[in-house]
């Protein structure tokens, strides 16, 4: 990083943004891998919040290569770079007074473990856990099925790791949208991210 940079401090600050929004500002991060439902919950989720009039946003794994991170590709040092762009453009959101939801694989602990210390404790865990039979019968993308024929090299849960969260705020375990979205909603209150 250049020594030539200053951090520049806003005339509106955080508590000014988080009352015109009505909430904190908030990182719901979604990991598990990929059919795993985290980014149809995201958007479940989005929708209620969106009802509620609460200020919102989603950061998606594919939206957000398509655009910021399509240089980067898929290998542990290019998958390592796009957790840590997203952690700081997540952190900008929280700290813009938005709930901002992630639904990135993210499947090494030490790069969610990087996450949780720069969004600090904006950083909310939600491990969608859903079983890898599950997510190849699943298959949306025809994803597993390519990685099955060799046709895609490294494709997480198939021939590259998963390290599951240890300890995630929320633990999704193979539940329909409606309960995940109950769960978490639940969760928000008891929290006093939401009324």
């Amino acid at each position: 990083m250049s020594k030539n940079l200053t951090k520049h401090n806003f005339l509106v600050s955080r508590n000014q943004r988080e009352k015109v929004s009505g909430h904190p500002g908030k990182v719901i991060w979604f990991t598990g891998l990929s059919a795993s439902g985290k980014s149809t919950i995201a958007n479940a989720l989005d929708l209620e919040l969106n009802k509620r009039g609460l200020r919102t946003y989603i950061l998606d794994g594919d939206n957000v290569r398509m655009g910021l991170n399509k240089d980067l590709g898929f290998s542990p040092e290019s998958r390592k770079e796009n957790i840590r762009r997203i952690s700081e453009v997540a952190k900008l959101f929280a700290d813009s007074g938005t709930i901002v939801m992630t639904a990135f694989i993210s499947p090494y602990k030490k790069d969610r473990e990087s996450a949780r210390e720069v969004i600090d404790s904006d950083y909310v865990e939600v491990f969608v856990n859903t079983p890898v039979e599950e997510c190849i019968n699943r298959d949306p993308k025809g994803l597993y099925k390519k990685a099955i024929a060799g046709e895609i090299k490294g494709f997480t849960g198939i021939d590259a790791p998963y390290e599951e969260p240890l300890n995630p705020e929320i633990n999704l375990e193979n539940l329909s949208i409606e309960k995940s979205v109950e769960i978490l909603i639940n969760y928000l209150k008891q929290q006093c991210i939401i009324k």
